[in-house]
């Protein structure tokens, strides 16, 4: 019995990436009502007082992030919140869904191109981002989460659905950060004054146009919604890196209250 436990042990250690190992989020798989799967990872907070209530951050990943294994959507991000000094600073629960390969967080015009203009004024509401509101509704049932102080953000293609969920879902959330993302402007008056934005691109973004963000902003600027934008010169499409290291990254999201 020992030499197959381990067995399993050798085996887990080099099929399973060491940022899984590492992080401290437990691997969670969540049925539907309609029988759909869908994996995530869950942090929570250390020491947890039963009589407290905690807020919640929802991170979506990126594109290059989808599977089925369940660990690849915390590549980016995830480490941010499990860092000790965060972890103790700002105890949550934090959850990391996984969008499978061949789906996308928000449906557009065009599967293959992020440029503004293929965003749908009224898009259909795409399955992957329906499991995950599905999920979001048991969180939000249990007591010991705080509905002040739900958060969602997320990068890149993480960041199209971080804009669409809170489009469809505007009384939920509290602050939103969408990294080198995008939208269609006319959907923004759903969530102006109600959601409070901080917005993250890098000029030189190859992939999903800079000048997404910048209409955004624009356009919450134009509607009196509540939005800080920070650009990042020279920066291409991997600004979540600078993103996250953000001096008041953190306290500026858990500062946010509806």
């Amino acid at each position: 019995m020992k030499y197959l436990i381990r067995a399993l042990v050798l085996f887990l250690s080099l099929h399973v990436p060491a940022f899984a190992l590492e992080t401290g989020y437990a691997l969670k798989i969540f049925v539907t009502s309609a029988n759909d799967t869908l994996r995530y990872r869950e942090l929570t907070p250390e020491n947890q007082d039963k009589n407290k209530k905690y807020p919640l951050v929802i991170f979506l990943h990126g594109a290059g992030e989808r599977g089925n294994d369940n660990n690849s959507q915390l590549i980016y991000g995830a480490g941010m919140f499990a860092n000790p000094v965060n972890r103790a600073n700002y105890p949550a629960f934090v959850l990391f869904p996984q969008c499978p390969k061949k789906e996308f967080w928000c449906l557009r015009d065009s599967l293959h191109s992020y440029q503004n203009n293929t965003f749908l004024a009224n898009p259909a509401p795409a399955p992957a981002l329906q499991r995950v509101k599905e999920l979001l509704d048991v969180y939000l049932k249990m007591p010991c989460i705080d509905k002040n102080r739900i958060y969602v953000m997320g990068l890149s293609m993480g960041g199209m659905g971080t804009y669409d969920l809170v489009c469809r879902y505007p009384d939920l959330f509290a602050a939103a950060i969408p990294i080198c993302g995008g939208v269609n402007t006319a959907r923004l008056k759903y969530v102006a004054g109600k959601v409070k934005f901080r917005i993250f691109h890098g000029d030189k973004d190859e992939v999903v146009p800079v000048e997404n963000s910048r209409s955004i902003y624009s356009a919450f600027k134009t509607s009196g919604g509540s939005a800080d934008y920070v650009e990042f010169y020279g920066c291409g499409h991997g600004s979540w890196n600078l993103a996250f290291n953000y001096p008041d990254f953190m306290s500026w999201l858990f500062g946010q209250t509806k």
